[in-house]
């Protein structure tokens, strides 16, 4: 038996400080020997850890290690998630945006990449595409049987694995990157470009927030609808080859389809799409919610004045839709989130209100403060069980 820390003599055989812990899975602890069969399981108690997403600016501050607040804030959430109180997942956005990274002073984006991984000790959530499916198919089905239109959040719709045992010594990670890195770049700097170009628009229009809003929530047949009756389109023509090469959000549409009875024809299976696209039970979706109220509140910053420069605004939002993203598509499921100084500002606004809707508490560079302190927080509020299975599993206590 391999052996990951060991502890002494074997009990059974007496060699001689061959006995030790094997490894943790879920609530057990195998113990063994190296030199005979000797073996016993320890049960620890159960566990339920917080949830945090560490955003790429809080992974890159303290892997830079330039900023001791960054430094500071780190080892924190380190010592809290190796007392099995906390857990700190990466996505596919962190590999987006790590890859997109050219390196700096000798440091890699894979170096980046392995420290981000070490510090989520292999956690991962579902990529991003995957979720927001998930979303919409649950609010689809709700909206096809007359369900209330309150989407109702669990775990499994982002994560794939219970978080919520003890952790193993080692995790195996199955490195491997295969999107093309400089397209990224290219879409992702035309579509800010694009988004300051409206800026001016903006500036002249006389809409409240909530109509700002609506009209955000409104452009969704054109994000999913539009790319899958074109995919239809050109397969019709016998260009088969589209399937293949279609943006991946028509896996929306197709999904949704099955969903709907299979002798209803084409057209009002897209009809019926169309028309959850412009319910509620769209609109209540996290990543609808979240996401149409933060663009409505930039907009309204943009109207009274920010962003003034435009090619100053393209540099300073130039992981807006990143930024976007990762808070409402993970913000809603975490009971924190790291977000850099003006994300916090907007979705601190009452008219966006991540914490208020969701509880999620918002930690910047500027309140890390806070961060360290609601760490201290998990750590002082574990049990006496809880501090006896850290000692046989990992030797130490909280």
């Amino acid at each position: 038996m391999l052996i990951a820390r060991i502890l002494g003599d074997c009990p059974g055989c007496g060699g001689v400080r061959t006995y030790g812990n094997a490894w943790v899975r879920d609530d057990i602890l195998q113990r063994g020997c190296t030199a005979c069969r000797y073996k016993n399981e320890i049960w620890l108690p159960e566990v339920h850890k917080k949830t945090v997403y560490l955003d790429q600016s809080f992974f890159s501050g303290a892997f830079r290690e330039r900023d001791p607040r960054f430094v500071r804030a780190a080892a924190k959430v380190r010592d809290a998630t190796q007392q099995q109180l906390l857990v700190a997942p990466y996505s596919s956005l962190h590999e987006d945006e790590t890859h997109q990274w050219r390196g700096h002073d000798g440091k890699l984006p894979a170096d980046l990449m392995d420290f981000i991984k070490r510090t989520s000790s292999g956690h991962e959530f579902e990529p991003d595409y995957d979720i927001e499916r998930v979303q919409i198919l649950k609010a689809f089905q709700a909206f096809l049987s007359g369900g209330p239109s309150e989407y109702v959040l669990e775990e499994d719709d982002v994560l794939n694995e219970n978080v919520h045992t003890w952790q193993d010594y080692i995790f195996i990670d199955v490195p491997g990157y295969f999107k093309d890195v400089e397209q990224i770049r290219e879409l992702k700097a035309d579509a800010v470009a694009q988004l300051v170009s409206l800026f001016d628009g903006w500036q002249r229009a006389d809409t409240t927030f909530e109509e700002d809003v609506a009209a955000e929530l409104r452009a969704a047949p054109k994000v999913y609808i539009e790319p899958y009756v074109e995919m239809l389109t050109e397969m019709a023509k016998g260009n088969f080859m589209v399937y293949m090469n279609a943006p991946i959000v028509t896996t929306v549409v197709e999904s949704m389809r099955h969903c709907l009875p299979k002798v209803m024809p084409l057209r009002e299976q897209l009809q019926r799409c169309a028309q959850f696209f412009q319910s509620e039970h769209f609109a209540q979706i996290p990543y609808q919610y979240m996401s149409a109220r933060m663009f409505a509140a930039l907009k309204h910053q943009v109207k009274h004045g920010a962003y003034a420069n435009r090619e100053d605004a393209k540099r300073r939002l130039s992981g807006v839709f990143y930024d976007v993203k990762h808070i409402s598509l993970f913000g809603p499921y975490c009971d924190a989130i790291t977000v850099d100084g003006p994300m916090a500002g907007l979705v601190r606004q009452p008219t966006v209100g991540l914490e208020a809707r969701y509880g999620t508490k918002v930690f910047s560079v500027g309140t890390f403060d806070a961060l360290e302190a609601w760490c201290d927080e998990l750590s002082e509020g574990v049990s006496d069980d809880h501090r006896r299975g850290l000692a046989d599993a990992y030797g130490k206590t909280a």
